[in-house]
């Protein structure tokens, strides 16, 4: 009978830190918790709020659900693993992980999903709308769209074989978006290593952040307008640019033309597009890294960026881990939790 005194008790203090922490933003029952942009560790950690164990109570079948979305969508469009992924980081670099990318235009609302790296290319939001209408239909009125966009960028990569982490939860959802944010703070393909590290630490992540999450680019492609300029007139000089491998950059020209064809698509890591392993490393490390903004970390002239794009090719297994560890401080940037934001019925538009 002690025994069940015990864990009763446990219980009770569980559920009561959830519903206390759900209502005071400030007071954080996190496991291993930090500030807005991301007290972390390698098995978990969280914002102020945030916390693995949110649905414990409301919606413990949360990640079954998404992952049985997540599984069909990737079997329809191996591609969409890496959308998703995708979605999570140009969501959070914009006014924090808030789920503001999926607003569409309204009469309050100027959409981010026409700003200049995300019209015509960011995907996924048909899943995002399926996985909200399963859990609307299991627990309404209860998980946020910011948090689904981070579970499913968790479920893609672990369906593509990539690691899992434990996911800090309680994002709630922005009432507002920033076109102008998403076009100033997510770093575009051409950008320069400095430019890199300075859009990362404004979000409070360094260049251990900045490699491991640019190995996300292990999965998914891009678009020819992205890396056009490698091929024709990198340094304005009508020169591709000179740190391309040579078979590699004839075989891009082939898929993207001086003229035309900036829809056409190549894959980021050829040698495995739908794998999430440590090939992207080695890819760079043999000057066949697609983008700019990929090559940039081997070839940038910094030191630290140059060395782990070296060890995470020698050690996937290292790669995994700090991935995993970067992926939850990314999640934790400027998170909305207690009364700030809503939980959306519908993740395109504010109740």
């Amino acid at each position: 009978m002690a025994f069940f005194t015990v864990n009763l008790g446990f219980l009770v203090t569980v559920f009561l830190s959830a519903t206390f922490s759900r209502a005071h933003p400030g007071l954080g029952f996190g496991w291993g918790g930090g500030s807005g942009t991301g007290g972390h560790g390698q098995f978990g950690g969280g914002a102020v709020g945030l916390f693995p164990q949110f649905y414990q109570f409301s919606c413990p079948q949360v990640n079954d659900i998404v992952m049985s979305v997540l599984e069909k969508a990737i079997a329809r469009d191996p591609r969409m693993a890496a959308s998703l992924l995708r979605l999570h980081f140009h969501d959070c670099f914009v006014q924090g992980c808030d789920a503001s990318v999926l607003l569409d235009d309204s009469a309050t609302i100027v959409s981010e999903k026409k700003s200049g790296p995300n019209l015509n290319s960011l995907r996924g939001f048909e899943v995002i709308d399926e996985i909200k209408a399963k859990l609307e239909e299991q627990c309404p009125q209860t998980v946020s769209c910011a948090d689904i966009v981070a579970l499913a960028a968790r479920g893609s990569t672990v369906l593509s074989g990539g690691p899992s982490w434990e996911l800090p939860l309680g994002r709630r959802d922005s009432k507002t978006a920033s076109l102008t944010g998403s076009n100033t703070n997510i770093p575009p393909p051409n950008s320069t290593l400095q430019n890199l590290i300075t859009m990362f630490n404004r979000q409070g992540l360094d260049e251990v952040d900045l490699v491991a999450l640019s190995g996300g680019h292990t999965i998914g492609v891009a678009r020819c307008v992205t890396f056009k300029q490698r091929l024709y007139n990198q340094n304005g000089n009508n020169q591709p640019d000179e740190t391309l491998e040579k078979t590699y950059y004839l075989g891009l020209k082939s898929i993207c033309p001086k003229s035309g064809g900036d829809n056409n698509i190549s894959p980021l890591d050829f040698s495995s597009p739908a794998r999430f392993d440590n090939t992207y490393f080695k890819l760079l490390i043999w000057g066949r890294g697609l983008l700019n903004s990929d090559e940039v970390l081997l070839t940038g002239n910094v030191g630290k960026t140059m060395e782990l794009v070296k060890i995470y090719a020698e050690d996937g297994d290292l790669f995994f881990k700090q991935f995993a560890k970067s992926m939850i401080k990314m999640g934790n940037i400027s998170p909305l939790t207690g009364f700030n934001g809503e939980i959306r019925n519908n993740c395109r538009r504010v109740n």
